[in-house]
């Protein structure tokens, strides 16, 4: 008869066992060594003394008296019966935690798992941008229309009936004929399903350069925020250049993530896909010294100070091939007119923050908060075999999170340099584009180890949900639906005729057969001259031409430009030349207004 110890095997220890709620957590350094395992009543994690105690062999006696009632605070000591030294008895040890649970390795099942998280978020990102509907908005109108002309252009040398090139932010060459190709075949609908195409891809490559940086649940945290917020949205189902030009920034970093061990040359993969990006929109030009940038960041821990000569190709390569494609084209004008030489608008500084925060400032702040945890501790995974490794340098992920957030105040900044809100809706989703992995980061650490508050992570992203979808069907809404102002002005419009609107790019797309671009003329500039000879500019010109009846048909919105509006409304009154065709009425956004329709009669 012999008395043996209990058998117990201590278990792993869990690094994340007292973190607190809160976006910065550990520093991620390992705990002190310790001698033994314990039980602690308070918290049920196993603490550490420095031998066991040897259970005798009596039953143990229960207290008497005074304590026979008193509350127990800790585990008293509990004395086994002695048994037989039986060899056939079996001994009951307790398994150790196996190490596949905490498995940091890539693996199958968990890259499937991620990429149907990630089906479903973009299938999510898919149905909120297929819900939004309206006709054709003058700059998709725009696009769609030049893009038609320069296909006619270049199929059957037909001329041009505008230089594009000399006022629009992109080259007409590129993405308008794309757009135009696609129209001419499932019209504006399928105009709109191309730029959806472009906006899914950038989500899935978001997540994979995501992934690339950190892991998994960073990249379906980042992708989940992007999918959902208003310019992801609105480009999404909007045909202009915007969702084509983030892709192709998109589809840059990737390619700098991507080839971080690779050698130095293969970064000069990326130098074509970014100078195309600039070539389809001019303002991302914007985002090159970022990426040019990241391609110092990705490399230095594979490369050392090898990454210096990659940052340095990368910047030649694009530098170069924008060089070449600058002066041996004739876009120069355009960008000078609508990015470098831009002309300042009126809108207050505290008016362009204000919409700033409203359509980016929840994920803006996610991703600060996870820049901040991200230098405080660099562990991205739960096992604590990773206390063992050794990650970046804190001045390495500082620079990383400043270079990340602080692109994302890059387009609005500079907007407020000009004072103008035109398109920050949609360039606040550029930059968001480069905080998203830090914003996955955020996430990751606000909803804490094995999923600790997965309910403040779903309260982050409802909200950025909710205002997505507000703000989407808000923009959607601030234009009219033209479609009984184009029935009403259709049978009236042929190939000679001279025609005034407030916004003329939408009729010269939906009656692109019957008449041309250099027919139609805006309220935002013109130049006359009288039969006598005599010149006329600006509001001069709008009324002496109105007074000679030079337009065969005037249609004014009430919107786009009030005060020329009511300007030309004027010139009508009383005038021989015209009769008013139709008044129609719509609703916006903003409130009721009217198309009117004046029409020549002599």
């Amino acid at each position: 008869m012999t008395s043996r110890r209990d058998h117990y095997t201590p278990q792993p220890y869990d690094p994340y066992a007292e973190e607190e709620l809160t976006w910065f957590n550990s520093d991620g350094q390992a705990p002190q060594a310790q001698q033994g395992y314990g039980y602690d009543d308070r918290n049920h994690a196993y603490q550490q003394y420095g031998q066991y105690e040897q259970y005798a062999g009596a039953v143990p006696q229960q207290p008497q008296g005074q304590h026979e009632d008193q509350p127990t605070y800790a585990l008293r000591t509990v004395q086994y019966q002695q048994v037989p030294d039986d060899e056939h008895e079996p001994e009951y040890h307790i398994p150790e935690t196996p190490e596949a649970g905490w498995e940091m390795a890539a693996s199958r099942r968990r890259a499937w798992v991620s990429r149907a998280v990630l089906l479903c978020i973009m299938a999510i990102q898919a149905a909120l941008s297929l819900r939004l509907s309206n006709t054709a908005f003058q700059d998709e109108a725009l696009y769609l229309a030049a893009g038609h002309a320069e296909l006619d252009h270049l199929l059957n040398g037909t001329e041009v009936p505008r230089d594009y090139a000399a006022y629009f932010s992109g080259s007409p060459q590129l993405y308008p004929v794309l757009a135009a190709m696609v129209d001419a075949r499932f019209g504006l609908a399928g105009a709109r399903t191309l730029s959806l195409f472009f906006m899914l891809c950038t989500t899935g490559l978001l997540y994979s350069f995501t992934r690339r940086l950190f892991n998994e649940r960073a990249a379906l945290a980042a992708a989940a925020l992007f999918a959902v917020l208003q310019s992801t949205v609105v480009m999404g189902y909007f045909a202009t250049y915007d969702a084509a030009a983030v892709f192709l920034l998109a589809l840059t970093t990737w390619i700098v993530v991507r080839t971080d061990r690779a050698p130095v040359i293969a970064v000069l993969l990326a130098a074509p896909v970014g100078v195309l990006a600039v070539g389809v929109k001019y303002a991302s030009a914007l985002y090159l010294p970022t990426i040019v940038v990241l391609a110092l960041l990705t490399a230095w821990p594979h490369k050392g100070g090898k990454a210096f000569v990659r940052m340095v190709v990368l910047a030649l390569g694009i530098g170069g091939l924008m060089a070449a494609g600058m002066y041996t084209t004739e876009l120069m004008a355009g960008v000078r007119q609508t990015t470098t030489d831009r002309p300042h608008g009126t809108d207050s500084v505290e008016f362009l923050l204000e919409q700033t925060v409203k359509w980016g400032g929840l994920m803006f702040l996610a991703a600060v908060g996870g820049a901040v945890s991200y230098v405080r501790r660099s562990r991205m995974n739960e096992s604590p075999l990773a206390l063992r490794l050794s990650g970046p340098g804190w001045r390495w992920r500082a620079l990383l999170g400043l270079v990340l957030c602080g692109t994302a105040v890059l387009a609005p900044a500079y907007q407020i340099h000009l004072g103008t809100v035109v398109s920050l809706f949609k360039h606040v989703g550029f930059g968001l584009l480069f905080a998203a992995p830090m914003a996955g980061v955020g996430v990751t650490r606000l909803v804490g180890a094995h999923f600790r508050y997965p309910q403040l992570g779903i309260m982050l992203w409802t909200a950025v949900l909710c205002l997505g979808i507000q703000q989407a069907d808000w923009r959607f809404d601030i234009w009219p639906n033209s479609t009984k102002m184009i029935n009403a002005i259709e049978s009236h419009v042929d190939s000679k005729g001279e025609y005034l609107a407030s916004t003329p790019e939408v009729p010269v797309y939906y009656l692109y057969d019957r008449s041309s671009h250099r027919q139609w003329h805006s309220l935002f500039g013109m130049e006359y001259k009288d039969a006598k000879g005599k010149y006329y500019g600006g509001d001069e010109a709008y009324k002496a031409a109105v007074k000679a009846g030079k337009f065969d048909l005037i249609v004014l919105d009430g919107l786009t430009n009030p005060r020329v509006d009511d300007i030309v409304a004027a010139a009508t009154k009383g005038n021989s030349h015209y009769r008013l065709l139709a008044e129609i009425p719509f609703r916006n956004a903003n409130g009721t207004s009217e198309y009117r329709i004046w029409i020549k009669t002599s």
